[in-house]
């Protein structure tokens, strides 16, 4: 073979392997990115919050049962004792902060609509500083809320939260089947405690002793919503719209409740 057709040969095979090399479906695959983890929120946040019902008032400017200015929801009511157990389930909201802080709770409680006292324990969304923080916590009144520590909260997870009192004290439980963890809090309760309402909320909570400004939350849809082992609207619960101070302009609604179930809607922060 001559010269010229060595070096002939070896420019043609030079060419093929480049082609090959720049084909898109053999090039090298980008290191996949780890998983992002959302901030969490910290027991120095939750110490400046706390869930008692603010500004309640009976139907009016809205068409709903009763009107709070932070609380959205069912309550299940009735006279002392009457509800010794809680629970529901839910998809964790996921909110999509700008530069306002906002905040949102999702949780379920004995006691808190007619009184001073109240157990529960749930979830939040909030947007602080910019960003997006996640949490779980539970508070028995009039302590603020507490955070659960060593557990992560993302948008998407699926959570049931239970409050029992056992003749003795309350376990709080709440479960992240998506993360895979439990926590329980084990208390005597609220003093003066009555065990007269039974509760399944979306909420914007107090900081610092104002109602916050409520997140964006989209809808949370509460599933399994139960009081008693029985579900929720079988004891013709009390509608609750959240609305803003002039009772007209409503921040989140509560759809119809069968079967243990509705659907609560963010409408304005």
């Amino acid at each position: 073979m001559s010269a010229r057709a060595s070096a002939s040969i070896v420019v043609a095979i030079a060419a093929a392997l480049g082609t090959v090399l720049a084909t898109p479906a053999l090039a090298a695959a980008p290191a996949a990115s780890p998983a992002h983890t959302p901030a969490q929120l910290t027991q120095s946040v939750a110490s400046h919050e706390s869930h008692a019902l603010r500004g309640l008032s009976k139907a009016g400017k809205v068409k709903a049962s009763v009107s709070s200015t932070n609380w959205s929801g069912y309550a299940a009511t009735g006279s002392s004792g009457a509800y010794t157990s809680v629970t529901s389930s839910w998809t964790q909201p996921s909110v999509t902060c700008g530069s306002a802080t906002t905040y949102s709770s999702f949780w379920v409680g004995l006691d808190g609509y007619s009184n001073s006292a109240l157990e529960q324990t749930g979830t939040e969304a909030d947007c602080i500083g910019g960003t997006a923080v996640y949490g779980a916590w539970w508070e028995v009144l009039p302590a603020s809320e507490s955070a659960y520590s060593g557990v992560t909260v993302k948008g998407g997870d699926k959570f049931t939260a239970t409050v029992t009192y056992n003749g003795s004290t309350f376990a709080m439980t709440l479960t992240d089947s998506t993360q895979g963890w439990t926590k329980t809090t084990t208390h005597a309760g609220s003093s003066g405690f009555k065990n007269a309402s039974a509760e399944v909320v979306a909420e914007a909570p107090e900081v610092g002793g104002s109602v916050a400004s409520l997140a964006n939350f989209g809808t949370v849809t509460f599933t399994g919503a139960k009081a008693n082992g029985s579900n929720l609207d079988t004891f013709s619960p009390t509608e609750i719209v959240m609305t803003k101070s002039n009772g007209s302009t409503v921040r989140a609604q509560p759809g119809s409740i069968s079967g243990g179930s509705f659907s609560d809607v963010w409408k304005a922060s």
